[in-house]
């Protein structure tokens, strides 16, 4: 009997917080068990963590995205809150170089921390500037260079991925990425 060949692994992106890297603002993770244990022997993981990789280390102080402005001339911006001091410009920046070596990597999906305001893919708290309360509205800003970047990849939040119909969706999209790069791989 022949032995059918190991199909190569699915190569995804995720937030290194999800599998137990110690890179939150409170030096802490995020560790998702479905993630790590479940799927992590299918995967060939790229880990990354802009807040880390952008020089911020952990820990750090924590960060929040705020609109400054009204209207169409609004800015959203990467701020400390408790010293003012802005990220915005050095994280767009990294992220715009960093999303460029995710593109040829040939991931086949992508995995974001929720609510993140650098990872988060919706729903991120979004601050007035002048003070109030926040809306749910935003984008992290690595997570809109990574979508603007590759938008036909596979990409979703580690929370919706609690749900078995979304997860099982991701995983199809995932697998079907993959077959169609592995098509396209020379011999």
């Amino acid at each position: 009997m022949i032995a059918e060949p190991t199909p190569p692994r699915v190569r995804l992106g995720i937030s290194a917080c999800l599998l137990g890297q110690e890179v939150r603002y409170n030096g802490g993770h995020k560790r998702d068990a479905f993630l790590a244990d479940v799927l992590g022997p299918y995967v060939e993981w790229v880990e990354v963590c802009p807040e880390v990789e952008v020089g911020l280390g952990a820990p750090r102080p924590p960060m929040r995205l705020v609109r400054i402005g009204r209207g169409e001339d609004a800015q959203i911006r990467l701020v400390v809150p408790e010293t003012g001091v802005d990220h915005t410009d050095a994280m767009r920046a990294w992220a715009a170089r960093r999303v460029e070596e995710l593109a040829r990597l040939d991931l086949d999906g992508y995995i974001l921390k929720s609510r993140s305001p650098s990872c988060g893919l919706e729903r991120v708290e979004l601050h007035p500037a002048e003070g109030g309360e926040p809306i749910r509205e935003a984008r992290g800003l690595f997570a809109e260079a990574l979508l603007r970047r590759l938008p036909d990849l596979p990409v979703e939040e580690e929370g919706r991925l609690r749900d078995p119909l979304l997860r099982e969706s991701f995983l199809c999209r995932v697998f079907a990425h993959a077959r169609g790069r592995q098509a396209r791989l020379p011999e």
